[in-house]
This record gives structure tokens, C-alpha cells and sequence, in this order.
């Protein structure tokens, strides 16, 4: 009764201004997709009465749910009830109108931060809700978990075509570099930038350096999103990750050659860690022939043209 995603497909991006969702966007567009819906406007996802309208006059075939609020540590820190209840309700409203106005497929975008703080390595979809999370983000947490189950509950009740996905770290153009707000990645780039600009001799980072994570570029993971979408329709989660492993001290160090910083790098054990590891065990998207397009240094170069171009707009 359903056919596959096509070209002239009618295709939502929920959240088409976040890092993810902006990226999926382009990613779009360059495969030739020309059947994207809402063009420059979306609705609040937050307001369920927006976004039933909005399904309602679309129709959108096929939704990427990639609406809701993210944030590093401080973020979560500061906003944990921000950013719990409004992707609680981001996965409520997008998810029941996509199934109430008939879409075909819908992808939602997780986190990673979903898998327990001890967990094996690396993370298997197995491993989910088998222990304690990561305190400093588990209200964030709860509410990707109940979008990952809620589109479960979907398949298993009416048999919707609802997958979805755990990314690791993301960053890419787009990325919020607020240090209220920020990501590992795009905090270290405005740090060192300010840094560079201001000579300053030494930057302070969070931490001891010593925790792992998997990144990945947000084009990457857009093209990875789109492959899922057209060949993977089951109900584990699909792990959505590079293989590109850091610690955060080699992660800085890259940042710095690639930014041209000549300060010394000092980290502050007295801020929190968070989780020791996040390695994504990413063997199925790996199986349906995804594998990223671009390098670490390329990416992050990328990125931070990105934010040179775009801090220069924002001050004048």
C-alpha cells in the first residue's frame, strides 16, 4: 500500500533551523528532493493546535523529526526543565500528526546522551534503560528516550512506518556557538577564536580532558538520515555514527591547529565531565552502506568558516 520515498515525495523537516534538521534541509536539496513542505516557516512545535494545522493544509508523506531545543552541559545544567518539557512536547505533536494526517514515514532524531552513563562500549540499542543515566543531562534525556518509545508504541499499536535515530555528537554549520548553550565542538571553536583574536595566553576548558566522544559532521548525518529513511524500517533504534573518536584534550588539540591558536590549553577538573565514554556501535547503518564523506579536519574547517561568516553578519 505505501511506495518509497521519491523525488517529488511530499517531505517536513521538523526543526529545520536546528543544526540537524537545517542540515537534512540542505542535504535534501542537493540529492534533488524537490517535494520539501513549510519552505522558510514551520510551526512552534511546542503547540500542538500549529503543528496539527500545518499537517493538515501539507500533508507531509514523509517527516524527519528533528524539532526540540539541545544543548551542551551548561545548557543542561541551567535549563533542565526547558529543555525536558519542550521536547516532550515536540515529539508528542509531530509524531501524533504524522500518524493522524496519514504520513508514510517518519524519522525521529535522538541523542545519544539516551544510553545509560555506564554503559558498554560501544553503545548497542541492547543497552538502552539498563541503568542510571548521565546526571548532568538526563532530563534531556527522559524526554528523547519517550520520543524513541513513542514511536515504538506507534509501530506496535497501528503499524506505522516510525523509526528512529540516535546520532552521535553532532556539529556542523549552523551550530549554536552561545557559551550559555554550546556543544563541546562549537564551544572549544568560539573559545579559541576569542581567544586568537584577543591574544590571549590560555584557554579554559571544562573538565579533564579525558572523556570520549564519537562526533560526527551534520552534512554527514544528514546524508545518513536520508539513507535510513529510504532502507531501514524497523523498530530498534539505528545508531548514527562516524567512527570518528576523541578525547576531548585530542579533540582541543585539533581545534586548536585547525583555528592557528597558539595558546596553551588549561583544563579545569573542578567542572564536570559528564560521561566518561559515548561510542556509537553503528554496525547496522554501516551494513546499509553509509559510511562519512568527510574528514575531521575538513569538517571542522567547514564549521568554522561557517562561524567566521556568520559572527561578521551577526555584528554588523
Amino acid at each position: 500500500m505505501t511506495r518509497s520515498l521519491n523525488k517529488q515525495s511530499r517531505i517536513y523537516v521538523a526543526g529545520q533551523n536546528t543544526l540537524i534538521g537545517s542540515a537534512i534541509h540542505r542535504q535534501l536539496k542537493l540529492q534533488g528532493f524537490g517535494g520539501i513542505v513549510g519552505g522558510g516557516w514551520e510551526p512552534n512545535p511546542a503547540v500542538a493546535s500549529e503543528v496539527g494545522d500545518f499537517f493538515s493544509d501539507t500533508r507531509p508523506e514523509y517527516v524527519f523529526a528533528a524539532a526540540g531545543p539541545s544543548g551542551g552541559i551548561g545548557a543542561n545544567e541551567r535549563f533542565p526543565a526547558d529543555l525536558m518539557y519542550e521536547n516532550l512536547l515536540s515529539a508528542c505533536h509531530v509524531i501524533e500528526s504524522a500518524f493522524r494526517y496519514g504520513s508514510r514515514k517518519l524519522l525521529y532524531l535522538a541523542s545519544s546522551c539516551t544510553y545509560p552513563r555506564h554503559c558498554s562500549q560501544p553503545m548497542s540499542v541492547s543497552s538502552l534503560l539498563s541503568g542510571p543515566l548521565e546526571s548532568t543531562s538526563q532530563y534531556y534525556a527522559l524526554s528523547k528516550l519517550a520520543g524513541i518509545y513513542l514511536c515504538d508504541a506507534f509501530r506496535k499499536q497501528h503499524g506505522a512506518s516510525f523509526i528512529s535515530g540516535i546520532p552521535a555528537e553532532v556539529f556542523g554549520p549552523g551550530d549554536d556557538f552561545d557559551p550559555q548553550r554550546s556543544h563541546v565542538v562549537a564551544a572549544l571553536i568560539a573559545k579559541m577564536h576569542d581567544a586568537k583574536e584577543s591574544s590571549a595566553p590560555e584557554v579554559e576548558i571544562w573538565g579533564t580532558g579525558t572523556p570520549r566522544r564519537e562526533f560526527v559532521f551534520a552534512d554527514d548525518l544528514a546524508d545518513a538520515c536520508i539513507l535510513s529513511m529510504l532502507n531501514y524500517d524497523d523498530s530498534p533504534p539505528l545508531n548514527l555514527g562516524s567512527g570518528v573518536a576523541l578525547s576531548i584534550r585530542e579533540l582541543a588539540e585539533v581545534i586548536r591547529e585547525v583555528l592557528g591558536y597558539g595558546g596553551a590549553l588549561r583544563f579545569n577538573a573542578a567542572r564536570p565531565d559528564g560521561t566518561p565514554v559515548k561510542l556509537l556501535d553503528s554496525t547496522k547503518l554501516r551494513e546499509l552502506g553509509w559510511s562519512a564523506g568527510t574528514t575531521l579536519r575538513e569538517s571542522l574547517s567547514i564549521t568554522y568558516q561557517w562561524f567566521l561568516e556568520n559572527r561578521t553578519i551577526s555584528s554588523q
